[in-house]
């Protein structure tokens, strides 16, 4: 097949992203597709564009990019694009993605996730891989979808959304408690808050990204996910890093993190967390992949904490190591995925 990539764009995410798309290109290349993979926003912005050459030569706009500790500049990126306009799709994307028989969504976070881009693509014709613009959007925002984790009784920690002008965020009482922002990803602007006296600053961080932010009760337990492929539950993995929680740091620097897959969990708690997050795959209306994120605390009980329709694609990232633990090597995860995704336009 002709697979276009799409990755990078200007989510804070960015870097993981790339990451994410050359090596998902290459992992297709091995498995006989021609692929092109672009930057999202920057797109192609050559004015010879011959697309037929561009698929044969398996074109890429970069080979890599590393993944620092902070996220990327994303005012110098804007600064970078040839026509200095504001319009999320690069150059030739379209056009592209249109020669291609699918369309390949490296992207994390920001309009690559939250549903925008799957309804541009959508009213274009484009065929793509993961869920759809509903929803994506609903997994995206962490206020709607905890909504309806209450409303199917899905397991999740009691929390509130509030806003920027919200004297509402001044009468949260519970500590220890987490705050995000309410659409962010990669735990980028995330806290975990001890005490009252620390509850402030943690607003004004996550405010930092966004609008609207989640507050909610801190649960102690071990960190667990769960990748799903087409509505099936992969093995859980185990989440353990050497410091703090699972943040970006610890996210993206080698060795900042042990994880354990399958992970060390009795038969019968394990069936019943793959159970739910093949119930929350459902009830966001979620489509050929996702990874849903849990806590299991000593007592056996567990908590959904959010769903996320594109998960990290690097070897090392947590649903192709759960793939590997069922013989499902990456290349071979990667056909898959494209496959999959194309049986949603059959």
């Amino acid at each position: 097949m002709n697979i276009a990539v799409l990755a990078g764009g200007l989510s804070t995410e960015r870097d993981v992203s790339i990451t994410s798309g050359c090596l998902v290109s290459e992992a297709l290349r091995q498995k006989g597709h021609k692929v092109v993979l672009l930057d999202v926003f920057m797109g192609y912005e050559s004015d010879d564009c011959d697309i037929q050459k561009l698929f044969e030569g398996n074109y890429s706009f970069t080979k890599s990019v590393p993944v620092g500790n902070t996220v990327p500049d994303l005012d110098k990126i804007k600064a970078m694009r040839k026509d200095k306009s504001n319009r999320f799709l690069g150059k030739n994307v379209e056009e592209i993605c249109r020669y291609a028989d699918i369309t390949f969504l490296a992207l994390h976070g920001d309009v690559g996730e939250n549903g925008k881009l799957q309804a541009t693509l959508d009213l274009l014709g484009i065929k793509y891989t993961g869920t759809g613009s509903l929803g994506s959007a609903l997994a995206m925002d962490k206020g709607i979808s905890k909504s309806i984790f209450l409303y199917n009784n899905v397991p999740t920690p009691k929390g509130s959304v509030f806003t920027e002008n919200n004297a509402a965020a001044e009468s949260w009482n519970t500590f220890p408690c987490v705050v995000k922002p309410c659409s962010g990803g990669s735990s980028v602007g995330v806290t975990i808050v001890d005490s009252a006296e620390d509850y402030t600053d943690a607003l004004e961080e996550a405010f930092r990204y966004e609008q609207e932010v989640l507050v909610e009760q801190f649960v102690k337990g071990r960190e667990l996910s769960v990748g799903v492929i087409d509505g099936k539950a992969l093995p859980i993995i185990e989440i353990v890093p050497k410091h703090g929680f699972y943040d970006y740091v610890n996210k993206y620097q080698p060795g900042s993190t042990d994880e354990y897959c399958p992970a060390d969990i009795e038969r019968d708690i394990t069936e019943k967390i793959q159970r739910e997050a093949e119930h929350v795959y459902r009830v966001l209306k979620l489509e050929a992949y996702a990874r849903v994120d849990f806590i299991l605390c000593e007592d056996g009980s567990f908590y959904c904490l959010e769903a996320n329709t594109l998960p990290g694609m690097t070897p090392t990232s947590l649903l192709p190591q759960e793939a590997a633990a069922e013989g499902v090597d990456f290349p071979e995860l990667c056909d898959m995925l494209a496959k999959l995704s194309l049986k949603k336009y059959n």
